[in-house]
């Protein structure tokens, strides 16, 4: 049977908010607390990260720390893609939502002539370039890089060459050009962005699922919604930022939001989409233990993260018991 790999990223390169790289052990810790088997029941690799560069000064200031973000990331894609090509199911657990742009490199580099869809469940668009950033923050920018969008037409920033140069290998990390197209991507709870975003996203047509959608369709119409618009994608990569939960649930992560999903539709969305045999890989992102006195984030986030593996691994059981059974009949032949 087809196996999950964890894939452990530690990198906080990309937040605003110290804390992220503890999120993994956070989720271990909450995973001890309830008693759960879960990270003896996989395999799993550390991608090494490159967080003492934080103690050094930032040269890069719409773009901070461009250089080791790069280096982390190429090492991201590289575990992914060897993940696929050794037909397991990359579940990625990572500090900060910079590492998913390596992640969806790592993707299209093993299936460099497949569609890939990506559905981004986050209170925020991540869709931000240097050249508009209002923070310098890369957590806010692997969609742009995933894209190939540099979004000179919105420019509020002079970029330096040193930074546009790290900016383009970036972009053209795992193969050159996009890896995704805007009518692949969908957004899930997306509420706080900047004006640039809002632009954006108007300009390419992403469609957004807000939570006020999100309430009244409940998680499996929006799932069959998003699979509607998805159609034409040969694989699917979900990403979850522990921000799409409401403020009240998510305490403990760098940029927490109002208005965003409870625990358990949470839980409800994650089992809805992950029941599709065209998803590839699933990340986790976000968690700040050290904005959280008690640990609540990792617990909650923990409760997802096992009902979501539970749902991959009931669906990779089925579907090996059908190439099993679908092989058997061939053999009969």
């Amino acid at each position: 049977m087809k196996r999950i790999k964890l894939i452990e990223v530690r990198s906080e390169l990309g937040a605003g908010t110290r804390g992220a790289s503890l999120g993994v052990d956070a989720l271990k810790i909450a995973c001890l607390n309830k008693g759960s088997d879960y990270f003896r029941r996989f395999n799993s690799v550390a991608v090494p990260d490159l967080n003492h560069v934080l103690f050094d000064k930032n040269h890069f200031p719409y773009a901070k720390h461009i250089d080791s973000v790069y280096t982390v990331e190429k090492g991201i894609a590289n575990t992914v893609e060897q993940t696929l090509r050794f037909g397991e199911f990359p579940l990625v657990l990572a500090g900060d939502h910079s590492n998913a742009a390596g992640t969806i490199a790592g993707i299209k580099a093993a299936y460099p002539y497949k569609t890939l869809g990506v559905i981004w469940i986050d209170a925020h668009a991540d869709i931000h370039s240097p050249y508009t950033t209002p923070s310098g923050n890369i957590h806010g920018m692997p969609l742009a890089m995933a894209l190939n969008f540099d979004n000179l037409e919105l420019q509020r920033n002079e970029v330096e060459p040193e930074t546009e140069f790290f900016w383009r290998r970036l972009k053209n990390l795992g193969e050159e050009g996009p890896k995704l197209k805007p009518e692949h991507l969908v957004y899930v709870v997306v509420r706080d962005t900047e004006n640039e975003e809002d632009e954006i996203i108007r300009r390419s047509g992403i469609k957004n699922f807000s939570l006020k959608e999100f309430k009244a369709k409940g998680p499996k119409q929006i799932a069959r919604e998003i699979y509607e618009r998805l159609r034409f994608c040969d694989l699917v990569y979900i990403s979850f930022d522990v921000d799409s939960l409401d403020s009240r649930f998510s305490k403990g992560t760098g940029t927490p939001v109002e208005e965003g999903l409870d625990v358990q539709e949470a839980i409800s969305l994650c089992h809805a989409l992950l029941d599709n045999e065209r998803v590839v890989c699933f990340e986790m992102v976000e968690i700040n233990p050290t904005l959280d006195s008690e640990n609540t984030m990792a617990s909650n986030a923990f409760d997802i993260l096992e009902a979501a593996t539970d749902t991959i691994t009931e669906r990779l059981r089925i579907e090996d018991a059908t190439s099993r059974q679908e092989s058997g009949r061939g053999g009969a032949f």
